[in-house]
This record gives C-alpha cells, sequence and structure tokens, in this order.
C-alpha cells in the first residue's frame, strides 16, 4: 500500500475500509478486467438545519418520532437530538423547480466573488428572501421552530445521496473490499453503519471456521511458518462476499426505496392506515415485525430475507387497508393468522 507521504507497507493481505472514494477499489477497478462498478446519485442532495429547544431548555416538537413534511417531490424531516433541539435534514432536487440552485442562485454569485461588494448587496438580501419565501410557503409550521434558517441554509454544505455496487469485492487473497469501500448506500434506511459492522461480524465469523486458519494458527495472531499454517484469505475472501452481496444490494435497494416512501407514500391516506395497522399489529403479537423492524431489530434475519418478507407483507397490508376507511374496521386476530399461514 503506498500513501500519499511517499511511505509503502507491505502486507499479506489489504482489508480496505477506506470509504465510498476507496483508492484501494479505484485501483481494482483499473486493474481488474472483469471488475464492475456502479455509482447511482439521486437527483436530490440534501442539507442539514436546525431547530433548538425551547428558552425553557426543552423540546419544541414531540420527542420520541421521526417527523417528515412530505412533499411529493422533496421533503424535511427532523430527528431529535439530546440536547432537546433537532436536526433538520432538507432533501431537495439539485436543479430545477424548487431546488437548492433555485433557491440559492444569488447567493452562489456571491459566494463565487469571494467577497461582498456593494453592488452584490442586493444578491444576498435576495437569497435570504428567497429561502424565506420557500420555507414560508412549503414548511409554514416550522418556520417559526427555526430561528437560524437563513444562516444555515448558506452555512452548511449541501451533500450528495447515492448508491455504490460493485464486484468483485476481492483481489484473490490480497485484499477485499469492506464497508462503504464495496456497497455505500443512501441514509434512508439508518442502516450503513449497521451494515458496515455486520461486515466485520461476518467476516469475522468466517475466520473462526474450521478450515480457515491451518492448524498452530490463531485469529488475532500473525500466521506465519513456525506457527504451522496461514489463513487461507482468497477462500475466506470468497465465501464473505458470496454470503454478503445478495444482502448488500437489498439494503441499498431498500434504502433507495425508502427515500420514496418517505417523500411521497407518508401524504397517502391508505398508507397512513397501513402504517397505523403495522403498529397495532406489533403492539398486540409480539411475533410480528413490520418490514421495517426486520431490517432494524432482526439480527438474526439476513437483509435480503427482511426485503422478500417485507415487500410480501406490505403489498398485502395495502391492499387490505385500500378497502377500508379506518384500521378499526379490520379483523386483526383475522389478519394476523393469515400473515401468519403466508409466512409474511
Amino acid at each position: 500500500v503506498s500513501f500519499a507521504s511517499g511511505r509503502t507497507i507491505r502486507a499479506d493481505t489489504v482489508i480496505a475500509t477506506d470509504g465510498a472514494g476507496s483508492a484501494v477499489r479505484q485501483s481494482m477497478e483499473r486493474d481488474l478486467a472483469d471488475f464492475q462498478s456502479s455509482s447511482v446519485f439521486l437527483e436530490h442532495g440534501y442539507k442539514e438545519l436546525h431547530i433548538p429547544p425551547s428558552a425553557t431548555g426543552n423540546f419544541q416538537l414531540e420527542k420520541n418520532a421521526l417527523h417528515i413534511w412530505p412533499r411529493h417531490k422533496f421533503m424535511m424531516i427532523a430527528l431529535p437530538n439530546f440536547d432537546g433541539g433537532f436536526t433538520c435534514t432538507l432533501f431537495l432536487a439539485n436543479k430545477g423547480e424548487n431546488s437548492f440552485e433555485e433557491i440559492s442562485r444569488g447567493f452562489a454569485q456571491i459566494d463565487a466573488d469571494q467577497k461582498e461588494p456593494e453592488h452584490l448587496r442586493h444578491l444576498r438580501l435576495s437569497a435570504a428572501e428567497s429561502v424565506l419565501e420557500f420555507f414560508n410557503r412549503e414548511f409554514p409550521d416550522a418556520v417559526p421552530l427555526m430561528p437560524t434558517l437563513v444562516e444555515d441554509f448558506f452555512t452548511n454544505p449541501t451533500g450528495n445521496l447515492g448508491t455504490l455496487k460493485c464486484w468483485p469485492w476481492n483481489v484473490e487473497g490480497r485484499a477485499l473490499l469492506l464497508g462503504d469501500s464495496a456497497h455505500a448506500v443512501v441514509p434512508f434506511y439508518g442502516q450503513g453503519m449497521n451494515c458496515a459492522f455486520e461486515d466485520v461480524r461476518i467476516l469475522d465469523s468466517l475466520l473462526s471456521e474450521p478450515g480457515a486458519v491451518a492448524t498452530g494458527s490463531a485469529i488475532g495472531s500473525e500466521p506465519t511458518a513456525s506457527a504451522g499454517g496461514q489463513i487461507d484469505w482468497a477462500t475466506v475472501y470468497e465465501k464473505y462476499g458470496q454470503l454478503r452481496k445478495k444482502n448488500t444490494d437489498a439494503i441499498a435497494d431498500m434504502a433507495e426505496e425508502n427515500f420514496y416512501e418517505m417523500r411521497d407514500a407518508t401524504a397517502d391516506p391508505v398508507f397512513q392506515r397501513k402504517r397505523e395497522l403495522e403498529t397495532k399489529l406489533e403492539q398486540m403479537y409480539p411475533d410480528y415485525f413490520s418490514k421495517y423492524s426486520m431490517v432494524t431489530f432482526r439480527e438474526d434475519l439476513p437483509y435480503s430475507v427482511a426485503k422478500q418478507k417485507g415487500n410480501a407483507q406490505d403489498k398485502f397490508l395495502m391492499e387490505v387497508c385500500s378497502t377500508v376507511d379506518s384500521t378499526v374496521d379490520i379483523d386483526v386476530n383475522g389478519l394476523i393468522e393469515r400473515i401468519r399461514s403466508e409466512d409474511f
């Protein structure tokens, strides 16, 4: 491995956890004829904003909730912080109508100039007015809670949202991609870091299997000839990739699907009834898990299985909820029996 400083380190194997911009992955992409990689970016970016605690230090919104302002083509969410405030995230198109480009146009000119001469001052004022006009129109209930809205909007960076998939993850036994370097995902299931930790857990379990390390070697020590054996990195890496790829693809797909669900479906009355029904089922039947709960709380359930079962369950519950005006009209006992018999 060669570093920018000029230092070079030689190793029997390299496990690359150097993120979505992985230098190791880029090297594999250049040097491996069969390497396939795709980076797909959403047309939306994101910007973090802030709702502070009240003057008395209390939450200004319900603290035990994810708050969503769905607007079909864009949305804002808010998550509680320990200090009584909320971190808000605005997800907005990068270009076009109701976009970061449209709202920020005047400010971008000032920023490019690196200073604010008198003739550009009106652009700063115009840009601030543009932000306030947009938020007062789209999120009028949130604006009074956000005293630093304009400052936050122009101070905080606009981030990109993308999904990375690639294959193969290893070069024989010499190198392995792990975590975001192999499978970066958008944040809409909150599983990016957890997925990477799960990578480590599964790789570690494979290293602990009989045959992974020859007699005399020990996990956690440097395998040497004098120790009586070597780790068979190539076999471990191949098995790891075959076990893991379908599951990282599944969480990547679910995370992107959840973006559109949060942005669009949460405003749909049928979807709202479905969520209410899921909550009721989870409270009444401990063995019932919604798709979200399967992904988040069932470590025994691989992402690919959670996706398959969750999608079937979602389709069934949406069909049920489309036939009623209220979840009160649904026979939940009969419903749970159907779910159990179908093994959703």
